[in-house]
């Protein structure tokens, strides 16, 4: 299964748990795992607490690691300037697994499914959604 969205770029946070949710509870799997992938390069998927005050604390940190203003090779072949976007999705992962158990993500209580755009401009992104069921 795959679902779009858009997104603004520049460290857009937006909380995928209800799509993955709802995508899960219509496959009919009882038990086994979902897996979650963002197509691109300069975006990643993680597992997090959607919260506005831990969301600036995550910027603040990979502005720290992989700054937006620096100057990147990358830059220099491509004539963009997204490099800190590449960087920042390798570091934080393109991809991620979720066991379900009796029909459920076993999330817990302040976990939630996030997708994050780290590019310098609006996207489209696509989300690839797949259940694997238990043997």
């Amino acid at each position: 299964m795959k679902f779009k969205i858009k997104t603004s770029g520049h460290h857009d946070f937006i909380d995928i748990t209800g799509d993955v949710k709802r995508i899960a509870e219509e496959s009919g799997i009882k038990d086994g795992i979902v897996s979650i992938f963002v197509t691109g390069s300069t975006a990643a998927v993680t597992i997090m607490e959607y919260e506005k005050g831990i969301i600036k604390d995550f910027i603040d940190v990979l502005e720290k690691i992989a700054p937006e203003g620096a100057d990147y090779e990358h830059h220099k072949k491509w004539n963009d300037h997204n490099g800190a976007a590449h960087i920042k999705s390798v570091l934080i992962g393109t991809d991620l697994v979720v066991p379900i158990e009796s029909g459920r993500l076993q999330l817990g209580v302040w976990q939630q499914i996030v997708l994050i755009d780290f590019d310098e401009k609006p996207r489209e992104r696509e989300i690839i959604v797949r259940i694997i069921s238990s043997i």
